[in-house]
């Protein structure tokens, strides 16, 4: 691939060997080096990751952010994705419930569309300011608005239904919901633009790049998965072309 010619890469590695990927190796740092020659100034990589709990956590998920930064990545965000609905249960700890979504950019992000959540209530109202060290509260006619930028704590139901209404992609043993991936591509990327899976597994994040007007690239090292991602995606009416090397 050209050297910075990707915009956005929304993907998902097999970290900590949890799941069975037909027996291939996950070369991380050669990914990551990779990752950085074809991310183009302003692009992002949203990487999402977790941690083997058994025996304690191994802390994959920050050693991997870690060696991003060593070679020139910026640390643009640190975000939860969070399982509404985890059917994970620990003995002697709480549930848990959650993914690391490292945003990770080449500089300063080009492009930030931040999405948007209604806010409580609306409208004029005294608001507090000036708070001095008396414990005061001044306050003040203002404009509460009508909606605010959500936090950096996704939440999404996962599972049939929830993670995607696409049997065929259950064909893979890991799966991230199409709602996360889109969420992704539309905060971090134009109609346009080239978006990025080198891990595309069953193809969710190619299905939202191209439903949203985006050019997208997907990689996977399995003929079997690159079929159900074609299948997948042809079933929406999507256009795929697909190499073999």
């Amino acid at each position: 691939m050209p050297d910075a010619s990707v915009q956005l890469t929304v993907t998902s590695p097999p970290y900590d060997e949890l799941r069975e990927y037909k027996g291939y190796r996950f070369p991380f740092e050669d990914i990551a080096q990779q990752l950085y020659r074809v991310t183009a100034s302003g692009g992002v990589v949203v990487w999402v990751v977790g941690d083997r709990i058994r025996g304690g956590r191994s802390l994959t998920s920050f050693r991997q952010a870690l060696y991003f930064q060593e070679i020139g990545f910026s640390a643009h965000d640190v975000m939860i994705y969070q399982k509404k609905n985890t059917p994970f249960m620990r003995s002697n700890a709480y549930t848990n419930a959650y993914e690391m979504m490292f945003v990770l950019s080449k500089g300063k992000p080009a492009t930030f569309n931040p999405l948007k959540v209604p806010t409580a209530r609306h409208g004029m109202e005294l608001l507090t300011h000036n708070k001095l060290p008396d414990g005061i509260n001044k306050k003040k006619l203002g404009e509460l608005k009508k909606e605010k930028t959500r936090t950096n704590i996704w939440s999404y139901a996962v599972g049939l239904g929830g993670t995607t209404r696409d049997k065929i992609a259950f064909q893979h043993p890991a799966v991230f919901p199409e709602k996360l991936a889109e969420d992704h591509i539309l905060s971090w990327s134009n109609p346009g633009d080239l978006v990025l899976d080198p891990m595309c597994g069953s193809g969710t994040t190619g299905k939202m790049a191209l439903l949203h007007g985006r050019n997208f690239i997907g990689i996977d090292i399995s003929p079997e998965y690159i079929e159900i991602a074609r299948q997948r995606l042809e079933m929406h009416g999507l256009k795929v072309e697909v190499e073999h090397d």
